[in-house]
């Protein structure tokens, strides 16, 4: 029989591809021969997360906050040893997550910062493909200004917000495509050293730039830890989402 493995919690449904597509590649990345080789996932689709873009943006929307939350508390009880958020918009309200249980959370933004911190960076400036909220929250600009990397964002922001809605919508074809393609060409063009895709939409659009282009997915960050927690051979603590609450 083969030993036990580490339970990982997907607080997910945000959206619900983005939450699939997470699996998928949790799934692809993960060396198996057999069905037991794989992450143990518990995941918990919510459809009924309150929408992150009212809250923060429009602030005319109820706080996903409490939800999120319940969440969290969900996967603990149902066996999860560590957590991890499919969206990272609500990476916002991981201190709160981080306070309600007592397992860690793998958390996107500082592993992602982590792993951007680590490669060859000519110019130390990142060109950020991200939701509006995450560019207006400042949440990649914090993480990686503490490491002395600048952000570049696209000149119409409003163009990858509709990328997003198009996605969010089960709309990925070819003029979406093509249209989040110009964005990250026009982004490159500002003299970045690489694209950061930062919202879990997009990363299922991530294909759609160009080879030649060094980016970067949060949401294959992501996924390698999960793997690598899943595996058992890695611990993570709770400190990187404590510290942006405190900022």
């Amino acid at each position: 029989m083969s030993a036990r493995r580490p339970v990982v919690g997907i607080l997910g449904g945000m959206g619900p591809e983005a939450t699939v597509e997470l699996m998928r590649r949790v799934l692809v990345a993960t060396p198996a021969a057999d069905d037991s080789d794989h992450v143990h996932l518990l995941v918990d689709s919510n459809p009924d997360v309150p929408s992150r873009i009212a809250a923060l943006i429009d602030r005319n929307g109820e706080s996903p906050e409490p939800e999120l939350v319940r969440m969290a508390q969900r996967l603990r009880v149902g066996g999860a040893e560590a957590l991890a958020i499919a969206c990272n918009t609500a990476h916002t309200y991981a201190p709160a997550i981080t306070r309600a249980v007592d397992i860690p959370l793998l958390d996107m933004i500082e592993l992602t910062s982590e792993r951007i911190v680590e490669m060859a960076l000519r110019h130390r400036r990142v060109g950020l493909l991200a939701s509006t909220a995450v560019v207006d929250l400042a949440l990649y600009h914090n993480a990686l200004a503490a490491r002395d990397i600048a952000v570049a964002v696209p000149q119409q922001q409003s163009a990858v917000v509709d990328v997003i809605k198009a996605v969010k919508r089960g709309d990925t074809g070819a003029t979406t495509r093509r249209n989040f393609a110009q964005i990250s060409g026009d982004l490159t063009a500002q003299g970045v050293d690489l694209l950061l895709v930062a919202c879990t939409e997009l990363s299922i659009l991530s294909d759609s730039i160009d080879p030649d282009t060094p980016s970067v997915d949060s949401l294959d960050v992501l996924v390698a830890e999960i793997v690598e927690f899943g595996a058992g051979r890695r611990g993570v603590a709770q400190e990187p989402a404590k510290r942006r609450s405190q900022r």
